[in-house]
């Protein structure tokens, strides 16, 4: 096939010009040669760009230099063609044009890569610990809790213990109420560096203290060891020692706010973050606050403990496993101090609807503060 008949034959083939059987037989040809398609490719490209010319004499007048100049060069002959020399003494030609183009090209790349690699937070960057830092809002309840406070005096209230100035927040529950051990997370207790306290949804608050921390685990036992506090009956759920079922719903409490506050969702990953085994997957609404707040499931079940959440991602919450809170209890028992702690509970949630759920264990779910 000549030059000039196989360019008419593109163009036909581009044109839409070809018979059923045609174009099936020239598809089939240009599948196995790779030197046609890369001429239909540059002829559809060459076409594209003769179609932008609005003036006839002026397309007729370059094409007819086109061709002058490519049999000038022997890239058009009347002999039988040898598309594999053509496409090398192109090659041969314009190689070093388009190694600078492709140089250009990687240099862009790499630099806007950079660039966005300089910009972009890192993978641990995209995951956002869920503790409060109480600023303007807190001061705001501070002075109302002042002006409140002047009005019971002149009113003869009995006199309250003094608040705790706090600068931070975040949720935590019993486990034991036998010796009132809570949990919570370990970047949680980081933030306290002079004070300690945990708040009922009552607004009471009371003295504690951290019997254990796990930063790898980011897990942490609390102990209240206000001599005010008033013991409570055994926890109404129980804490899960298996894994939770992919696809399980479950409901979290939480303190995202200076109240109790409920978000459902469900196990939307058994491992956490790269894969991490320590932690399972939510698909659930979490704020800062939440972090140390139970994750619980229709059977009144605790699964997990509200750790953090993906930055990049809306909707993704990262939990502690509940069968880790177990592990914790046996490093726990083997200092003297400790030694009594176990999980006490009476698990009544099962039957429950969830609105009878929430009233039972919101008492057990505490914030935690300090300064």
């Amino acid at each position: 096939m000549e030059d000039s008949l196989l360019i008419q034959t593109i163009e036909r083939y581009i044109n839409g010009e070809m018979s059923a059987q045609e174009k099936i037989d020239f598809e089939t040809l240009r599948n196995n040669n790779p030197e046609i398609d890369q001429l239909i490719v540059e002829q559809i490209y060459f076409l594209q760009t003769l179609n932008k010319l609005s003036d006839q004499k002026t397309l007729i007048h370059h094409t007819n230099e086109t061709v002058a100049k490519l049999k000038s060069e022997g890239f058009i002959t009347n002999k039988q063609p040898k598309i594999n020399a053509d496409i090398i003494s192109i090659w041969n030609k314009y190689r070093k044009t388009v190694a600078v183009a492709a140089s250009i090209a990687i240099v862009v790349s790499v630099t806007c890569a950079s660039i966005i690699s300089f910009f972009s937070p890192g993978k641990q960057n995209s995951i956002k610990p869920l503790v409060e830092k109480l600023k303007e809002q807190d001061v705001k309840y501070k002075k109302l809790e002042k002006q409140i406070g002047k009005l019971n005096a002149a009113a003869n209230a009995p006199i309250e213990k003094p608040r705790l100035e706090s600068k931070f927040r975040a949720t935590g529950f019993m486990i034991d109420v036998a010796n009132n051990y809570l949990v919570t997370n370990a970047h949680v207790i980081a933030e306290a560096k002079n004070h300690l306290i945990v708040e009922n949804n009552k607004g009471e608050q009371y003295a504690a203290q951290a019997v254990y921390v796990n930063a790898e685990k980011d897990l942490a036992i609390l102990k209240i060891t206000d001599a005010d506090f008033v013991k409570l009956a055994p926890t109404p759920f129980s804490i899960k020692k298996n894994n939770a079922d992919l696809g399980e719903s479950v409901f979290i409490l939480g303190y995202p706010k200076q109240e109790i506050v409920y978000g459902e969702g469900y196990i939307s990953a058994k491992n956490g973050f790269q894969m991490d085994t320590i932690f399972c997957q939510l698909s659930t609404i979490a704020n800062e606050g939440n972090s140390g707040s139970p994750v619980l499931n229709k059977n009144g079940e605790l699964v997990g403990v509200v750790s953090s959440m993906e930055t990049n991602v809306e909707g993704v919450v990262y939990a502690i496993k509940s069968s880790n809170i177990f592990n914790a209890i046996n490093e726990m028992k083997q200092s003297k101090e400790n030694e009594n702690i176990k999980i006490t509970s009476n698990p009544t949630l099962k039957k429950s609807d969830r609105i009878n759920q929430i009233k039972k264990v919101q008492d057990y779910v505490f914030m935690i503060k300090g300064n």
